[in-house]
């Protein structure tokens, strides 16, 4: 974890961090432990009938993992994620706001070129339940 970053964590007093996995493209998802509850009840609140809604709790829940900074600022990430983001050797660290994204090098050079020349498909509606959820 990049130096500035740490030091914004430990002035919340966040010591610990949850990842998860991006259910759309092969990257994880990394919050501070205080926002991840946020979605986390946010997520759970979702109806459970609906097949999207369940799909979505299944995936992010499930493969939540509660991670904590060592004293040098690394973090050790589950195989089982590593393999779902194909993390090698380069990886990339995506400030996304109240989280980070993290991704195997490659994989985001290539993803971000395509999303560069990407059009908007008008059949990407999310479900009502889920438009309000900011991830």
């Amino acid at each position: 974890m990049p130096a500035r970053y740490r030091e914004q964590l430990q002035k919340h007093s966040v010591p610990q961090l949850v990842v998860t996995i991006d259910t759309e493209v092969s990257c994880l998802l990394l919050y501070p432990l205080v926002e991840w509850e946020v979605i986390e009840q946010k997520l759970q609140a979702l109806p459970s009938f609906n097949r999207a809604a369940r799909r979505i709790q299944r995936l992010l829940i499930g493969h939540a993992t509660e991670l904590e900074l060592d004293s040098n600022g690394r973090l050790l990430l589950p195989p089982l994620l590593r393999e779902y983001a194909k993390l090698d050797k380069k990886i990339m660290l995506v400030g996304q706001g109240k989280k980070f994204e993290v991704w195997d090098e490659e994989e985001w050079h290539s993803g971000r070129a395509a999303w560069l020349v990407e059009e908007k498909n008008p059949n990407d509606e999310l479900p009502p339940e889920l438009q309000s959820l900011a991830l």
